[in-house]
């Protein structure tokens, strides 16, 4: 573990003492009862929570107020706490009410990518027996079977138009609900890892794990009332209903509500907000759309960028081309945030910062001993390892599993592999999973996909192992070009020429053996290069050889 900047430090005595009381579960405590609670303690009734680009508002009195007659509704369903409400439904301010609805009344929410199809439907409802499922109501003639093939016979609609059943069933009901007091370890959601290597997981996440990191984040992102946070995420995942919203809640401040992403309208809104929080592509869009200047982005304060890397080179044109730093930072499903780059003090490219107050990181070798760091000297590399208030309580279904991925002390294999710095910035180099054998050596992706980023006619690359009949796994990099018009200046691609280059900087155990161009990498929801589609399509490369 290594030490904190002095950014951390300085609020980790005012994390700890908060998060005592928060945690606090004898009766006479005032400890946390209820996410819901704590979420809208700042609020103020009259203030304007949610703004939409339609120029609709909606005010923190509207919140409490829709999401009451929401949990009206689904207790006079004959649910009980505890019982799971899975919603497939567009973003919304109504999908946020009815999220809210459900910690209020003692519900595990379970939020589900609008991009998910039939099959996997299928398997998230017989897994997770849902009592309620909500959908939008273009879907509903076709997940309602699916609901019911699973055991629910409850199926709503919510659109994203103020539509939809659910809303309609909800509207007699009272806008005065008393939050039900549920405790810190009573869950409050499931969230389905992506299954890139099996089944999906539902990672589930307790009342105390998201209040816990929301508070940690406020300090740490110095949230103020006085914000205003441009939001373009999706809300099904960790990302932009965990950490954009609760940060935004927690402090009482507003947000500015985007359906999608659109790099005009976000450069308009920086000129009246504070916040963004975006994955990698919103940050490329951003600079390559020609809009950016420090003028526009003058009341901005903080930009945020995680669920996957963001290369060096955006980094370094969005500071260019802003003045501003974006700040990186790492978490996942199962533990919500563990590290961010210091909000006061240097945010590196290329790092995710140090571990939050409150939240124990290690990196241990692969007998799963911890790796020993020297001050002054960056570390040998590791797996990640993760403790805290914020780790989730296990896999949904699944106790073996549960059991398998937590090392003795109570420490989460997180699956991916980093190394500290000199100077304690964590460095993530890759998956386990995506940690590549070749002749028996261990070959780290991340380290030659930085090399062939900085190549002059490399946009951005990945680096997979494909099965090679003499070295177990072969090196193979996948290259998307630098855009047409910067690709001119620099002449043809010429893979002899790259990797002829590659070989004076690396050993030749590491060097690809193949390197294949396309246009884009594949990438999920959030962003994530999905190698396993890539491994998939080159998976017979060396077959032959």
């Amino acid at each position: 573990m290594t030490t904190s900047p002095q950014g951390f430090t300085d609020i980790a005595s005012t994390v700890t003492a908060e998060l005592q009381m928060l945690l606090k579960t004898d009766a006479a405590a005032k400890g946390l009862k209820n996410l819901y609670s704590e979420l809208m303690r700042k609020a103020k009734p009259t203030k304007v929570a949610i703004r939409t680009l339609e120029g609709l508002q909606y005010s923190y009195h509207d919140l409490s107020a829709a999401s009451a007659r929401m949990a009206h509704f689904i207790r006079s369903l004959g649910l009980t706490p505890g019982s799971r409400v899975a919603a497939r439904i567009e973003k919304s301010p109504e999908a946020l009410m009815l999220y809210l609805a459900c910690l209020r009344s003692g519900m595990v929410f379970l939020p589900l990518n609008t991009g998910y199809q039939s099959e996997e439907l299928r398997y998230f409802f017989n897994d997770a027996k849902p009592g309620l499922v909500v959908c939008d109501p273009s879907a509903l003639g076709w997940i309602a079977p699916l609901a019911k093939s699973s055991g629910c016979h409850q199926v709503e609609t919510l659109g994203s138009a103020i539509s939809g059943s659910l809303l309609e069933k909800a509207a007699p009901f009272s806008d005065d609900f008393p939050t039900l007091a549920c405790g810190p370890d009573a869950l409050a959601a499931i969230l389905y890892t992506s299954g890139t290597t099996g089944r999906s997981k539902g990672a589930m996440l307790t009342h105390a794990n998201l209040a816990s990191n929301a508070l940690v984040l406020h300090h740490a992102w110095h949230w103020q009332e006085s914000d205003v946070l441009i939001h373009a995420l999706p809300i099904f995942h960790v990302h932009g209903l965990f950490v954009a919203i609760h940060g935004a809640l927690w402090a009482g401040a507003q947000m500015v509500w985007m359906s999608k992403f659109d790099a005009s309208a976000v450069v308009q809104e920086c000129a009246r907000a504070t916040v963004l929080m975006g994955v990698p592509t919103f940050y490329v869009r951003l600079v390559e759309s020609g809009l950016l200047t420090a003028e526009r982005v003058k009341t901005m304060r903080l930009f945020i960028s995680g669920s996957a890397p963001l290369l060096a080179e955006t980094h370094q044109a969005f500071t260019q081309l802003t003045g501003q730093a974006i700040l990186e930072r790492y978490g996942m499903s199962e533990t919500i945030m563990l590290t961010s780059n210091p909000y006061q003090g240097t945010r590196r490219a290329g790092t995710v910062g140090f571990a939050l107050p409150s939240v124990e990181l290690r990196l241990v070798d692969d007998h799963e001993t911890p790796i020993k760091l020297k001050p002054g000297q960056e570390s040998a590399i590791g797996g990640v390892q993760v403790r805290g208030p914020n780790v989730f309580a296990g896999y949904w279904n699944m106790p073996e599993k549960t059991k398998e991925e937590f090392a003795q002390g109570g420490w989460f294999k997180t699956g991916d592999m980093g190394q500290f710095a000199a100077d304690g910035y964590l460095v993530l180099v890759g998956r386990s999973k995506d940690l590549i054998i070749s002749g028996g050596y261990n070959v780290y992706p991340k380290e030659i996909e930085l090399l062939l980023d900085d190549q002059p006619e490399v946009y951005e690359s990945a680096v997979i192992g494909l099965s090679h009949p003499d070295f177990g796994e072969a090196v193979a990099a996948v290259i998307v070009p630098d855009p047409p018009e910067i690709a001119s200046r620099m002449g043809p691609l010429d893979e002899a020429k790259i990797l002829s280059r590659l070989r004076t900087m690396i050993a030749g155990f590491k060097l690809p053996k193949r390197l294949f161009f396309l246009p884009e990498l594949p990438r999920n929801a959030m962003g994530k290069v999905q190698k396993n589609v890539l491994r998939e399509r080159f998976a017979s490369t060396f077959s032959a050889d």
